[in-house]
């Protein structure tokens, strides 16, 4: 995964070339070259691209996740939660932040 002002570019390989596209966002940027050097410059150009197209426009760029997560659960299950935390000295809002650390990284 390329990264670069915020912004995450997947890659993907076929026959001739590398194809990417920056994920997470409602607008489309894809980016591709013949090596890894090119696509790695290809995506930072094209994100470079896409913020002054916005900039242009007086249009705000569409921005990766906020790190804001509304989150509903049940009532057991919240306090659950808020018990596992507070037996770790920790808010609740970090005890699920580090939940969902160790499922992304495992």
């Amino acid at each position: 995964m390329l990264a670069y002002k915020g912004y995450r570019g997947t890659i993907e390989a076929d026959d001739r070339s590398f194809v990417g596209r920056v994920v997470g966002l409602r607008d489309v940027i894809t980016f591709e070259g013949t090596t890894f050097a090119q696509v790695e410059q290809a995506f930072r150009e094209s994100v470079d691209d896409y913020l002054t197209f916005c900039a242009e426009r007086g249009e705000p760029p569409d921005r990766p996740y906020s790190g804001k997560i509304p989150l509903r659960v049940s009532p057991e299950t919240h306090r659950r939660a808020a018990l596992c935390a507070e037996a770790e000295g920790i808010s609740l809002n970090q005890w699920i932040a580090r939940q969902i650390e160790t499922v992304s990284e495992g």
